[in-house]
């Protein structure tokens, strides 16, 4: 192991290299796209303050990507997971030459093996083994950088171990709710037509004001998911703090954003979220407790004119009519807008096509060129079926499974309180997922897993250690 200064000065020799390297992709990029020089100048001082205060930088870089999505045509939300994939390589290389520790643990290298397992269904296209043409290669190999990027957060997030106290940087996450719910406060109150385009939720088609808020996460459905992750780290903050009234103020606004936001499939999420929690520790007030909290929900969701017309419109399928069937729901999904009416014929074509390439699917992130709705699976189940056949949808429920058995295994180990009750809020978080995965495209919601794996990352360092310890490679 190198001393302290000799850690020191090895680092400023590779950042020297590196910014030396920097310097001459700067010079062939001037030649060819003066955007790209601009983006590769920035990225200087970039490197340098994430090297010189990297947990300053690391938590720069979570807190901000709650607000990136308003701008993905512009590709913003794709440049940030892959230089954040570039800043974690570089990280750890440059550790690894000055001979430092990396830390990972046994799920990080279970992640990375089947993040390299997808790579198998990317390769196969251009190798002409799949049904579709290389026409579908691209979005295959964004889909699978875009898993690629989720290890990287993993992995980041895990060398501020023993840096961070656990609870301080939970708490640091909070600041990324800002301006995620400063814009769905606006979104609220604030006619559509008084608006930027980044600032507009989901319009109401007959009177054109906003009837969904999204805050900055682009869709209704993906801001739900959101909020339910914060609600749950929210409850956690509750009952580890002394003073509870802040907790409870932004539980009330998260609980009231998350009604809000309209999406059916996000009550069920919550009443999974709610049973799971006090399942371990029932008693009759926190029965009572659970049961009134879903009770507002639905009663808050009920009072809206589109909250009456999706709970309405269940009548109209086979969950609740008995006299239409899967058959008759498929027909009548081409004309009475029912979206649940909808999701069955979707599921039924893409079975369908499943059923022509049972073993391999059709590839990463093909689903939705497999029907003639030419649109997302609306099923996660469904998707990792048609796009991975029998032996994809086998490892992707073997890898949700895995999940739940690392927080299990993380809950039994610890004697720390804190974090016990923290790896139940995310088993009750990821029972939630699981459910609503049944009717919607939760694995395309790239900002609810980018934090979910930092918090599935912090749930694996050590709660018991009373002070941050100073591992800092730069004095």
């Amino acid at each position: 192991m190198l001393t302290s200064q000799s850690s020191s000065s090895a680092l400023t020799l590779w950042i020297t290299l590196a910014g030396v390297g920097i310097g001459l992709v700067v010079g062939l990029l001037a030649g060819i796209q003066p955007l790209y020089l601009g983006l590769a100048v920035g990225s200087i001082p970039l490197v340098f303050y994430f090297f010189n205060r990297f947990e300053q930088a690391v938590i720069g870089l979570l807190v901000v990507r709650s607000a990136l999505d308003p701008f993905s045509i512009q590709q913003i939300p794709a440049a940030f997971a892959i230089s954040l994939d570039v800043l974690t390589l570089l990280y750890v290389v440059v550790r690894l030459l000055t001979g430092q520790i990396v830390r990972t643990d046994k799920f990080w290298w279970l992640f990375a093996g089947w993040v390299a397992l997808q790579g198998v269904w990317v390769i196969l296209i251009p190798l002409g083994e799949m049904p579709l043409d290389s026409g579908v290669l691209l979005d295959s190999i964004r889909e699978w950088v875009r898993l690629f990027s989720w290890l990287m957060v993993y992995l980041l997030v895990m060398q501020l171990q023993d840096r961070l106290h656990p609870q301080k940087m939970i708490s640091a996450l909070f600041f990324a709710l800002i301006l995620p719910l400063t814009v769905a406060l606006i979104q609220t109150f604030v006619s559509v037509s008084f608006l930027p385009a980044i600032l507009q939720g989901t319009k109401d088609p007959i009177s054109g004001e906003i009837s969904r808020i999204n805050g900055t996460l682009g869709l209704s459905n993906t801001f739900a998911t959101f909020l339910l992750l914060f609600i749950g780290l929210t409850y956690w903050k509750l009952s580890q703090s002394q003073q509870r009234w802040p907790w409870l103020i932004l539980l009330g606004l998260l609980g009231f954003f998350y009604v809000s936001t309209k999406a059916l499939f996000s009550l069920m999420m919550l009443a999974v979220f709610i049973l799971i929690l006090i399942a371990p520790r029932l008693s009759l007030i926190k029965l009572i407790g659970g049961v009134l909290l879903f009770a507002v929900v639905i009663v808050l969701f009920a009072s809206t004119e589109f909250g009456q017309e999706r709970l309405s419109s269940l009548a109209q399928t086979p969950l609740l009519n008995p006299d239409i069937d899967i058959s008759r729901a498929i027909i009548l999904s081409h004309g009475d807008g029912n979206s649940f009416n909808w999701r069955l014929a979707q599921w039924t074509l893409l079975i369908q096509a499943w059923e022509q390439s049972p073993i391999f699917g059709y590839g990463l992130a093909t689903s939705r060129y497999l029907t003639i709705y030419n649109n997302y699976a609306h099923n996660d189940y469904v998707r990792a079926l048609t796009e991975g056949g029998i032996l994809g949808f086998l490892t992707f429920l073997v890898f949700l499974g895995t999940q739940a058995i690392h927080l299990i295994q993380l809950l039994r180990r610890t004697s720390c309180s804190s974090a016990q009750n923290f790896c139940r809020v995310l088993l009750a978080i990821l029972a939630a997922i699981l459910v609503g995965m049944i009717t919607e495209n939760i694995w395309t919601h790239t900002t609810l897993f980018f934090y979910w794996w930092t918090l599935f990352s912090v749930a694996a360092w050590n709660w018991n250690q009373p002070k941050p310890v100073d591992n800092s490679v730069s004095k």
